[in-house]
């Protein structure tokens, strides 16, 4: 499918709708996903499921923030699952691995959060914040080619 299909469907379903871009609103999104890195790696001592926890949420906060950047955000009981979809169709086949990353992550954090008995281990932990950390990097690098006029801090 490509990206503009995917949000015109998307829009037609209601898995998103259109939201009024702001600059500030993205760089504050980039910059809780990079505080999210560090609170990861902090936690990779104390407690794995917790690190691999919020290296999702800095890929997720970023992935948003790029979907800010772009107009839109996501509005339905299937927020997390459509941010993943978004970014996807939004970067192309070339960077599928690390939104295959990203989905695979997206599911074992549901299943972590929702299920008892599911724990993470600390190479589970340790791939998932290298993953973050690759994909916020990413995502960073993107926001600033396509928004060179930000003056972002982050």
């Amino acid at each position: 499918m490509t990206y503009d299909k995917f949000i015109g469907q998307s829009l037609g379903t209601g898995l998103i709708q259109k939201q009024k871009s702001s600059i500030g609103a993205v760089e504050k999104l980039l910059s809780r996903s990079t505080k999210d890195l560090v609170a990861s790696r902090a936690n990779l001592k104390i407690d794995e499921g917790i690190a691999y926890t919020v290296a999702y949420l800095a890929m997720l906060r970023a992935a948003r923030g790029f979907m800010l950047l772009r107009g839109f955000r996501p509005s339905n009981g299937y927020q997390h699952k459509t941010v993943v979809q978004f970014i996807g169709e939004a970067l192309g086949k070339s960077y599928a691995a690390i939104i295959e990353r990203f989905d695979r992550m997206r599911r074992k954090r549901n299943i972590f959060t929702y299920e008892i008995d599911v724990t993470i281990s600390h190479t589970e932990a340790v791939a998932a914040l290298r993953t973050a950390e690759e994909f916020v990097r990413l995502i960073i690098e993107i926001i600033k080619k396509e928004s060179p006029q930000g003056n972002f801090k982050f």
